[in-house]
């Protein structure tokens, strides 16, 4: 269900994907609620911790030795600086988030918040296109309290 990063995917693809969802949903008398989750600030902030990265590449993806040793080297001893009208700052060691710009970024962000897939999955409406997971579950009338209550039971066990 993820759409970002994706040959032939996009947020187009991911809108169109929700919406008839929903039209589909409508056709068949439920009522439907969306809940969108915007993981923006998440790519880049301290909320991508690299031994966590590191772990979930090993244990849920089965990398061992030099692979393993392949990312951590791509992701420790990073640097950045800014460069604004002909002045340079200081650098900036980087202990969290993945490398922006990169190939690897994208893929590596997907993995470590894959977690989140799993958990939303559980409850079953997802659906991802990073930044943003849309999670949306369609109900009938009658059901509509305990719906909310699970829609906001995946809530609270994503944040």
């Amino acid at each position: 269900m993820q759409s970002a990063y994706r040959q032939f995917h996009s947020t187009e693809t991911a809108a169109v994907k929700v919406f008839n969802d929903l039209l589909l949903a409508a056709d068949g008398g439920k009522m439907s609620a969306l809940c969108l989750l915007d993981l923006t600030a998440a790519f880049d902030t301290v909320t991508v911790d690299h031994e966590l990265l590191l772990l979930r590449l090993e244990r849920q993806f089965g990398l061992h030795d030099i692979i393993l040793d392949w990312f951590r080297s791509y992701l420790s001893d990073r640097t950045f600086y800014v460069v604004f009208g002909g002045s340079k700052s200081r650098n900036v060691y980087i202990f969290f988030s993945v490398p922006q710009g990169s190939v690897l970024g994208p893929l590596l962000f997907i993995v470590y918040s894959a977690d989140l897939a799993d958990i939303v999955d559980q409850h079953g409406y997802f659906y991802m296109c990073l930044p943003t997971t849309k999670m949306h579950l369609h109900c009938h009338r009658d059901d509509l309290q305990s719906a909310a209550a699970q829609l906001e039971l995946c809530i609270s066990e994503v944040g």
